[in-house]
């Protein structure tokens, strides 16, 4: 069975001057990466470093009828704003991509108490990263259009870390460069307007999965993340009395020794199981199903897309090829506590992304 070491809290990921790697039980109390002295060959300014960080925060939220994807991105160079809906009943779905130029803003290096807007013609995105209130919230408005009906949503993630078991790791790409992330899922209430019908989140059924990411990534950078969640019937368990919530963050890199430290997780009821390093294939394309194994018997995933997004933007100083299918998975994995937890048409995300920046 795999383990690894859950350290405990402690304020950064930096410490004089270099970053360290491994995986802590709660969030930094702030995260600059600019405090490593020297994460390329030479020092350089501030402003030359920041300029290769790339940072951003995601929030998946569903229930039993919608799934809603939205991301805030920063990579220095552009910043993007994305909004993924969809209607398991109906099929409908809402997509919306905004690409601004250059850096505005930066990403908060805390959780504890920080706020991000991101303001332009047709869309309005704002972040309140509130730790010490056990929250997160996000707002977004986004305009509507001949071929697009008004989207609004304010959600807040219920995070009570005494409660629930994030995530946070440090990864080495090498011994001066590092990205960060967290993650937690938690219960999700909030409101939603679209096309002019009001619907409410919260209750049994609801969770979220929130996500801060900041590293001095590879110039190619490329990654592949799996994420899903849901609940287990409860005449599928011992306890039938009410359905456990249950949900997973895998996730594929360029990051090294990832077998000591990564940023995959499982949990369960709130419980969290550092999950081993996987491998994520699709031997017939990203539109076919995905095999998602590892090495120790604890993840053995197919995922099948059924609705996919594409972006692709292709200029001379910047690529991005961007993959995010829905679908639904199917198979077994297994926590910490040898508890077999069988996955069946779970529904939940695939995102492949190639950026050149």
């Amino acid at each position: 069975m795999y383990t690894r070491v859950m350290q405990e809290a402690i304020p950064t990921p930096v410490v004089k001057g270099m970053p360290i790697a491994g995986t802590w039980k709660h969030s930094f109390e702030y995260v600059n990466l600019l405090d490593s002295y020297k994460p390329f060959s030479k020092p350089l300014p501030n402003a030359v470093k920041d300029s290769r960080i790339k940072e951003w925060q995601s929030f998946l939220v569903q229930n039993e009828r919608f799934l809603l994807e939205a991301t805030l991105s920063n990579v220095k160079l552009y910043r993007w704003a994305q909004v993924f809906l969809y209607d398991k009943e109906s099929g409908q779905k809402l997509w919306y991509r905004k690409i601004l130029p250059f850096s505005g803003w930066r990403m908060p290096v805390t959780l504890s108490n920080a706020s991000i807007d991101s303001r332009s013609y047709g869309i309005f995105f704002r972040i309140h990263d509130w730790l010490d209130a056990n929250m997160v919230k996000v707002d977004l408005d986004i305009e509507p259009t001949s071929s697009r009906p008004s989207f609004t949503a304010h959600l807040e993630f219920e995070i009570d870390e005494t409660k629930l078991e994030p995530m946070a790791v440090s990864l080495l790409f090498s011994e001066e460069r590092s990205m960060y992330s967290y993650k937690v899922l938690s219960p999700v209430r909030g409101d939603m307007v679209f096309g002019g019908q009001h619907l409410s989140f919260g209750g049994a059924k609801t969770a979220g999965l929130f996500c801060d990411y900041k590293g001095y990534y590879p110039y190619r950078m490329t990654s592949t993340w799996c994420n899903a969640f849901g609940f287990i019937a409860a005449k599928e368990q011992a306890d039938q009395k009410r359905n456990r919530c249950y949900g997973f963050s895998i996730a594929e890199n360029q990051a090294k020794e990832t077998f000591k430290n990564n940023e995959n997780a499982l949990w369960v009821e709130g419980k969290l199981t550092p999950l081993p390093p996987v491998r994520i294939t699709q031997p017939n394309g990203i539109q076919s199903d995905w095999i998602i194994q590892d090495m120790e018997g604890m993840i053995d995933l197919v995922f099948t897309p059924k609705e996919s997004v594409c972006n692709e933007m292709n200029l001379l100083i910047t690529n991005v090829e961007y993959n995010i299918p829905l679908g639904y998975y199917n198979g077994m994995m297994v926590t910490s506590e040898e508890e077999h937890i069988h996955v069946h048409n779970l529904c939940g995300l695939g995102q492949k992304l190639y950026m050149r920046v």
